[in-house]
């Protein structure tokens, strides 16, 4: 049972917390004895006592490299009051990953290919295939183990009651492909659990993250996790712009939701506070580190010396201050305090030594014998130093390019106890600018403007400053860090919400026919005809665990049936199958069928098409069929035997002793002459011809319609694996193409996604209600000239009768 000291109505299981790093620091002394160190931060503080109560698991690197994987993390320090102090070594577990591996992943992908891009500074960001591959191998490390601690889990409490639903919570841009593979491995185990995961930084728009050679992937990755969590709402939206524009997925952005794999995911903005009481005791209790000297000012920056932070732009305001403003000379001081970040890469190096000369620039040009206006600090600060700072600054500037929350801004709020208090100046472009209404607002960019609204801060009445500070700290209190813890699992659906609270749907409504119509209609139009091009297993037919067991629904047969009969509609199923088979399965007569991917095509007069195939692979297939039977098939797995193809299935397969069977299949086919492709839970060999999906399906539209088919027909194409990717690739710009994903990682050239083959049958539905709605209108057009003719023609022969007659 999760609980927290400020929570009621707690209804969950066990805790699995996953972060790149654990809650704490290890060292190791002169000796070789390992100690632990509390590290700072909201997570840590919010998260670790939950964690502890509940007897969770915390997974993470643990800052060494441990030559002894099997060496034990030692217990806390018995002094130790921080909030990791109660977790215990069992409720630890250390990833170790090789050093090489590691610094490609998180200083190579993390640091120099996130943190630019989400910050939306992609001309900063490197992209590399190797840095890639590393933090792809570094997430099914983290994955690895999460699973690993998921099945360690007790399955009753001790008075024999079941467990509830475990609760996995994956933190920050370290990790976002790790939910993907535990929600599979999960899924193929049978395991329960909900999945959460939280960005700390920012997301960027799609523009910018478009940029990413790997953007589907990561957004699936995140796709994986029950909830995604974020700071602000905007971040919300970007994330499900993109899940749209990229990944096709169906959205609901009011709901905040999107569909991916039959799921819906929750996005939500969660807004992480700080340990406010924390930071008003140390506020009261630390001692003096500013010089009293009444008519001095001091206007403070705290800030990681990072190039997201705007610091040069705060310098250059502030110099222009000091210019515009000369009353404030000898009273007015900037005190900015740097930490280190990173300083073995060159970029932070290079911002080091222009914020040295630009400071040593500022000062040369004002300091006077008893006054400098910039005092530097380049280095850590203990957390008393930091409140008292806080306390006795006039003005506090946190004013990033980008940031995902900054946190300055809400502990400068909370150690604000003097009378009158402090200003507060926070950027536009930080999440806290979108929650701190009552600070001045600047754009860092605009130089000027920024010293506009320092002088502002420096000059603002007592009333105003009271006024905007009480609102502001009222606000920090209540929405303090257990207030986001609070919130996150209110958002997973472990904590019960409390009434009056407004609840945001958590699932999005079936596929209906009028989610079609914005996208179809106008691409088929009011003339057209339309060729649907369909796959058969995971499309039409759900899939099964034994190919004779996908049995198409009769519903969709009903329906493929009355199009059939329309003559404005083409219909072919292709399909991974032989020919024969598949026109079995399906079991309607006037389509084309094509068969073992395109390679057999059997039209609806009957004639046949069948790709030339090199002889000598006949007695090769023989071989390759004895070789796959008597090496690989066993514990579920066996081939099925296609004609021009074979397919190595193991479905039914325990998932432990797959990778290596599937790793031996593999090398047997291609040791065959064979290529192996991907399907669902099979390989398949093909021979090395250069047929496909794709060709097929162009040689069906130019064999139907002629040789300029694109310019007469419009084109549906739904499919469900790698092998329909070739017919979207080739059909890219002349088709609307679906791909019906499930919850792996998918790359697609498809439209739109699908979440199922019911979401298939809706589309087909829509399809029908479209030409019958055209047909009807067509009818109803004819039926009206009619009657407008004969009217025209009666009319005439009145005006020809002779005068007589008419009367």
């Amino acid at each position: 049972m999760i609980d927290n000291p400020d929570t009621d109505g707690i209804a969950g299981g066990k805790i699995i917390v996953v972060s790149n790093r654990l809650p704490f620091v290890l060292k190791r002394d002169a000796s070789g004895n390992l100690s632990r160190h509390a590290s700072a931060g909201g997570l840590v503080t919010a998260v670790a006592p939950v964690v502890v109560r509940n007897k969770g698991i915390w997974i993470g690197w643990p800052g060494i490299q441990l030559d002894n994987p099997e060496e034990l993390i030692p217990e806390s320090d018995p002094n130790d009051k921080t909030p990791t102090a109660g977790l215990l070594s069992s409720q630890v577990v250390a990833v170790q990953v090789e050093p090489q591996v590691f610094d490609s992943y998180y200083n190579g992908c993390c640091n120099r290919t996130f943190w630019p891009l989400f910050h939306s500074m992609p001309d900063r960001a490197v992209f590399s295939a190797d840095h890639w591959k590393s933090y792809q191998e570094v997430n099914r490390m983290f994955a690895n183990h999460t699973i690993q601690s998921l099945r360690s889990l007790p399955k009753t409490e001790a008075n024999g009651v079941a467990c509830n639903t475990p609760l996995i919570w994956i933190h920050d841009y370290h990790l976002m492909l790790c939910a993907n593979t535990v929600r599979n491995v999960c899924d193929e185990m049978n395991l329960k659990c909900k999945i959460g995961f939280f960005l700390h930084i920012p997301f960027p728009p799609w523009d910018i993250f478009r940029l990413f050679p790997w953007a589907d992937e990561v957004l699936q990755g995140m796709l994986g996790c029950d909830m995604v969590g974020f700071h602000i709402e905007d971040y919300c939206l970007n994330f499900v712009d993109c899940c749209q524009r990229r990944l096709g997925c169906r959205v609901d952005r009011k709901g905040l939701l999107v569909e991916h794999g039959g799921r819906s995911v929750r996005v939500r903005p969660l807004p992480i506070g700080i340990p406010f009481d924390r930071f008003v005791q140390l506020a009261e209790s630390a001692p003096a580190v500013l010089a009293p000297a009444p008519a001095q000012k001091v206007v403070l920056g705290v800030d990681r010396l990072d190039y997201t932070k705007g610091l040069v732009h705060r310098l250059r305001a502030f110099e222009i201050l000091l210019q515009k403003y000369p009353q404030h000379l000898e009273k007015v001081t900037l005190l900015q305090i740097s930490v280190p970040s990173r300083t073995d890469v060159k970029e932070y190096q290079e911002l080091k030594e222009e914020m040295d000369q630009l400071v040593g620039r500022i000062n040369g040009r004002f300091t006077t014998p008893n006054w400098s206006p910039i005092r530097y600090i380049y280095g850590c600060v203990s957390q008393d130093e930091l409140a008292a700072f806080y306390r006795d600054a006039s003005v506090a500037l946190v004013t990033p390019l980008r940031d995902g929350m900054n946190l300055v801004a809400k502990e400068f709020v909370a150690c604000q106890i003097n009378e009158p208090p402090g200003v507060l100046i926070v950027s536009p472009f930080a999440g806290a600018g979108e929650m701190m209404h009552e600070a001045l607002i600047c754009n860092p960019y605009e130089i000027n403007d920024a010293a506009e609204v320092i002088h502002r801060a420096l000059t603002m009445p007592e009333d105003e400053r009271t006024l905007r500070m009480n609102y502001l700290r009222r606000r920090e209190k209540t929405h303090n860090v257990d207030y986001w813890m609070r919130s996150f699992l209110k958002a997973m659906g472990t904590l019960i919400s409390e009434d009056g609270e407004e609840v945001l749907p958590t699932t999005m409504q079936p596929v209906t026919m009028d989610d079609f119509d914005e996208y179809l209609s106008k691409y088929i139009g009011n003339t057209n005809k339309l060729a649907l091009l369909l796959d058969y297993d995971g499309t039409l037919a759900p899939i099964a665990p034994h190919p004779d067991l996908a049995i198409l629904p009769q519903e969709t047969k009903h329906v493929l049936e009355r199009l059939s009969n329309m003559p404005e509609v083409y219909i072919s199923i292709i399909s991974g199958r032989n020919v024969h088979n598949v026109k079995e399965m399906v079991g309607i007569d006037g389509l084309t069928y094509a068969g073992n991917h395109g390679l057999e095509i059997l039209h609806p007069d009957g004639s046949r098409f069948m790709h030339p195939m090199p002889t000598e692979f006949e007695d090769k297939c023989s071989a390759l069929l004895q070789a796959l039977q008597e090496q690989v098939c066993k514990a579920g797995a066996w081939v099925e035997n296609k004609g021009a193809l074979l397919t190595f299935h193991y479905r039914e397969t325990p998932i432990d002793v797959r990778p290596e069977m599937v790793a031996q299949a593999r090398a047997l086919i291609e040791a065959h002459g064979f290529r192996a492709g991907e399907a669902h839970c099979a390989l398949e060999a093909k021979p090395p011809v250069q047929w496909n999906k794709g060709r097929a399906s162009i040689y069906i539209l130019r064999t139907a319609f002629g040789l300029d088919w694109s310019e007469r027909i419009r084109i549906i194409y739904a499919g469900d694996d790698v092998t329909d990717e070739d017919a979207m690739e080739a059909l890219k710009g002349m088709a609307a193409t679906f791909r019906v994903a499930q919850s792996s990682i998918v790359k697609t050239s498809a439209q739109r996604r699908l979440p199922s083959t019911d979401s298939v049958l809706t589309m087909l539905k829509w399809v029908e209600r479209h030409f019958s709605k055209r047909a009807a209108s067509g009818l109803a057009s004819t039926q009206s000239a009619s009657s407008s003719m004969r009217q025209q023609q009666a009319l005439k022969i009145q005006m020809s009768l002779p005068s007589d007659t008419k009367r």
